[in-house]
């Protein structure tokens, strides 16, 4: 690995109009069995949700900042299907199933390997600083739209 890679964080990628973003399972998000904490599915999803929302140019940072608002969770569905285990090789799959005014539904999966761990349906509302719903910027909402993949 060259020098200037080195200090770069990772970043997920597309693969077509599904994002894909890789991690490793750590001591610290397992129990004390060595499988990880049925939250820590969560926080591996949030993660690649923020690292797809950034490459397809969604500023979250800027919007917070700018008092424009803000992406929350309103809606989790998971289902656990198998556990992870410390040191697994892991890549949470997402991506964007349907498009709303105020919100946008993300299908994800943890998988490892080709079999899947967890199989998500999250729903992620955009609001305002006072934490009412707003309309997302209509660039963000055109950027989904190209995202959308219908479900067979």
């Amino acid at each position: 690995m060259s020098g200037d890679n080195a200090d770069k964080p990772y970043e997920g990628a597309f693969l077509g109009k599904t994002h894909r973003f890789a991690l490793r399972v750590y001591f610290e998000d397992t129990d004390t069995a060595g499988i990880v904490y049925y939250a820590n599915y969560l926080r591996f999803m949030e993660r690649a949700r923020s690292d797809m929302l950034r490459a397809i140019g969604v500023d979250q940072r800027a919007a917070l900042e700018g008092g424009e608002g803000v992406y929350a969770v309103a809606e989790a569905q998971i289902k656990y299907r198998r556990p992870a285990k410390l040191d697994d090789a892991l890549v949470v799959v997402s991506r964007v199933q349907e498009v709303r005014a105020a919100s946008c539904v993300i299908h994800q999966r943890v998988m490892r390997g080709e079999e899947i761990l967890t199989d998500a349906t999250v729903t992620a509302a955009f609001l305002s600083p006072e934490g009412r719903p707003r309309r997302q910027p209509r660039e963000w909402v055109q950027s989904f739209e190209r995202l959308i993949e219908e479900v067979k």
